[in-house]
């Protein structure tokens, strides 16, 4: 269980990685969570279906898919490096992009089916009280939906640490940059007798595992309780 200065590193980098890639697509998926709840458009089963797709399409796809668009030479890239100077690919950012994109399906259906859980009839009194749609939804519906939002959010979070497929495709492997926890294990059992630091490296992703579970266990439980105590439950 003790690590080397390589193995803290590459421990170091992925709870970055993963705390990075989660709070910043906690917003998005909130939002289009909502969205898909409570909204009906054209298309929407199409927006759903693009959202789930890197759950469907194999992890080395999406890495792939991501060099592409924000390689030095995509798209995206191009035009990040050239007005703001930003590099993605091959840095520990493009790992936090490439784990939010593979967490974020994870994070937006346990919020929508929180959401869709809410009865409407709350957010429809709370409306003709005269109450905005974003005071509605800030004070009715995402309170009722936070162990929803909570459970969105450690999902996506043990993604973002497990990801592994579109990082190293995506931002390579490369020791004190870009080499995550994954990566670390999956080059440490390449080489011969790195079986021990190999098996710290997967006790020490266990622990943390197991504790955001426990810890977002805990919190949800005391969150239905505040909101069944609020509402006379």
């Amino acid at each position: 269980m003790i690590l080397d200065a390589a193995g803290w590193t590459a421990l170091l980098l992925s709870l970055k990685v993963a705390i990075t890639a989660t709070f910043l697509s906690l917003p998005f998926a909130i939002w289009l969570a909502w969205v898909l709840a409570r909204k009906e458009f054209v298309g929407k089963a199409w927006v759903s279906a693009c959202v789930h797709l890197p759950l469907v399409l194999p992890p080395v796809v999406t890495g792939y898919l991501l060099l592409i668009a924000f390689g030095r030479n995509g798209v995206l890239g191009r035009f990040l490096y050239d007005v703001f100077g930003i590099t993605l690919a091959f840095r520990w950012t493009g790992a936090a992009l490439a784990a939010a994109i593979m967490a974020f399906p994870l994070m937006v259906r346990a919020i929508r089916l929180a959401i869709e859980a809410v009865n409407p009839r709350l957010e429809e009194a709370a409306a003709t009280l005269g109450a905005p749609n974003w005071a509605v939804f800030a004070r009715v519906t995402l309170p009722l939906a936070a162990p929803g939002v909570l459970a969105g959010t450690v999902m996506g979070f043990a993604k973002a640490m497990g990801e592994f497929g579109a990082t190293i495709t995506f931002v390579a492997n490369i020791p004190g940059q870009t080499q995550t926890l994954p990566s670390a294990i999956y080059a440490l059992l390449q080489i011969p007798g790195q079986e021990g630091p190999a098996a710290a490296l997967v006790i020490w992703a266990l622990i943390i595992s197991v504790s955001a579970v426990f810890v977002s266990e805990w919190l949800a439980r005391r969150m239905a309780k505040r909101i069944g105590a609020s509402h006379g439950l």
